[in-house]
């Protein structure tokens, strides 16, 4: 018989306690393996979310859940002495940084186990992004992965169920009962599966504004104190950069449309705001790996990140010189007036290409490989009424009357000749 029981957990933290760290281990434990109910841990979650937790508490929670699965090594020796260095971004709207941020890093000397996922909502996915290359698969072995790392240094996969999967029941019980917003919650979230992914560095893009999941600047600048914290306890040398989200990334959302982006990036093109923060990125991984002697913006000049990336598409089945698929139907949406844009609101610009069918409303929802919004300005840019401001791309014509309605609340146009305040895209940088 248990030395624990769920009711004394939750009145703990109910009343403001910190947890001990028997309590904690027993919890998650418990919960994983379902001796501990979802009701129970409901409370344990709202409890947390009104109370918080001391660092203790969330490095002990973050431990806990690691060990509910495996953990993943890639030692220097199968890497030819490359270190591991890792990107994790909080998610917003054409946030389709990792697929030239990997190949361009692994192009500097570093090794990249890069364990994505699928976009839910507004936001997009790396692996439905990708899987819009024909052949690419997104399922790869441990053995797998730490060969083309090898081989490659570079590698972009779905995560093993195996990996925290505490933490993906969790996951789904804060989705349903108002605790998605607690910051130790989604701290050790986040960094349990990205510790138990094995990387010796970190560096964490985390988004503040409309398109990301933290609106305001103030907590985010917490959610990331907190996870550079976790990463420091676990040794794990951990870089949080706070970057805007009010505006969509670059001028494309939806998969292929990103793909294809992405590879402009890598072939030396690519719009100023994707380039800048690939190579501020970069930047940050390299140093966090102790690599400080290459320059990733002479990476991407000189075309070896484009050759990493080919390698590490055929690695995975994809064929990188295919025709990227396209929606059937186009429409374009034309701007209101003349004058000079000012606003570009990233959450309407998600929802609009969501409702054209490139994102899901479910995790087991399918997504369109064409869908999306292409953009044709961003702010400060001057418009012409009647000339095309967004492009909608989708299979299915009656899908554009619903994304035209949300993309008419995401633009503010000002009289010609005004000058936008608009924010940096790099907004903060944290770490210990």
């Amino acid at each position: 018989m248990s030395q624990f029981d769920a009711v004394e957990v939750i009145r703990t933290k109910r009343d403001g306690q910190a947890l001990r760290d028997g309590q904690i281990d027993w919890v998650v434990d418990a919960y994983t393996r379902g001796e501990v109910a979802d009701e129970q841990m409901a409370a344990l979650a709202m409890a947390i979310l009104l109370n918080g937790m001391e660092r203790r508490e969330i490095s002990r929670w973050t431990d806990a859940m690691i060990a509910s699965g495996i953990r993943l090594s890639f030692p220097a020796e199968a890497l030819g002495g490359r270190p591991t260095t890792d990107k994790h971004s909080t998610g917003g709207v054409g946030d389709k940084i990792t697929l030239p941020l990997a190949p361009l890093v692994a192009a500097c000397g570093a090794a990249v186990p890069q364990l994505s996922g699928r976009g839910l909502g507004h936001t997009g996915g790396t692996l439905d992004k990708l899987e819009s290359i024909p052949g690419w698969r997104a399922t790869l072995t441990q053995d797998q992965m730490l060969a083309q790392l090898g081989d490659i240094g570079a590698v972009i996969c779905a995560a093993s169920d195996d990996l925290a999967p505490a933490d993906k029941k969790l996951y789904a019980l804060r989705d349903v009962t108002g605790t998605v917003e607690a910051i130790p919650l989604i701290a050790s979230s986040i960094m349990s599966k990205k510790i138990a992914e094995g990387t010796a560095a970190l560096v964490l893009d985390v988004k503040v504004g409309s398109g990301a999941f933290m609106k305001d600047i103030d907590p985010a600048r917490e959610l990331a104190r907190t996870m550079v914290a976790l990463g420091a306890d676990h040794d794990v040398r951990t870089v949080a950069v706070l970057t805007d989200m009010t505006t969509p990334l670059g001028l494309t959302a939806g998969n292929a449309l990103e793909v294809r982006e992405s590879v402009e990036v890598l072939a030396g093109g690519g719009p100023p705001d994707v380039v800048e923060l690939t190579v501020t990125l970069a930047r940050e991984m390299l140093r966090a790996a102790g690599i400080e002697d290459v320059d990733p913006a002479q990476r991407l000049a000189d075309g070896s990140a484009m050759d990493v990336w080919a390698r590490m598409i055929r690695a995975q089945g994809g064929d990188p010189d295919a025709a990227l698929p396209t929606a059937r139907e186009t429409h374009v949406v034309p701007a209101p007036a003349d004058g000079v844009l000012v606003g570009l609101d990233a959450y309407a610009v998600g929802v609009a290409a969501w409702r054209l069918g490139a994102g899901r409303a479910r995790k087991e929802d399918p997504v369109q490989a064409g869908a999306g919004v292409e953009m044709h300005a961003k702010p400060g840019a001057e418009v012409r009424g009647g000339e095309p401001l967004f492009t909608l791309h989708t299979d299915e014509p009656d899908r554009f009357g619903r994304a035209a309605d949300v993309l008419a609340t995401a633009v503010t146009i000002a009289p010609a000749g005004s000058r936008p305040d608009l924010p940096d895209l790099v907004l903060d940088r944290i770490a210990e």
